[in-house]
């Protein structure tokens, strides 16, 4: 059992962060008798999985509409599926940006240093 500040500290993330994952229905922590929020480890390993969808940019509202579909049941395992299925579709898209953007970088580094190996870095 974590409390709000154990829970941020886990998570790297803020107090506020949970929070806002509360008001927005994607988490919802246990209350203590006297309202304290206390989150499990069922609660932290669902938080890192919501961590890695924003991490690579899923919408607040995607990981909102996966969440009601999770608390739903099974029969909306082909819509959570499909849900998944779009977002990977959308990191692999990143990673040929990022692959790309790469190889463009090692092009120019490689002439800067080509330059500087030759002696003309003001060409």
């Amino acid at each position: 059992m974590f409390s709000i500040s154990e829970a941020s500290a886990a998570l790297g993330v803020t107090p506020h962060t949970l929070r806002y994952y509360e008001k927005e229905g994607i988490i919802t922590p246990e209350r203590s008798e006297s309202g304290v929020r206390i989150y499990t480890d069922s609660h932290i390993k669902w938080l890192k999985f919501v961590m890695k969808l924003r991490e690579t940019q899923m919408p607040i509202s995607s990981i909102k509409r996966y969440t009601e579909l999770v608390l739903e049941g099974t029969h909306t395992t082909r819509e959570r599926l499909s849900l998944l299925e779009v977002h990977q579709i959308n990191i692999q898209e990143q990673i040929h940006t990022l692959l790309s953007t790469n190889d463009m970088l090692n092009d120019k580094i490689g002439s800067y240093k080509k330059r500087l190996a030759d002696g003309n870095p003001s060409i």
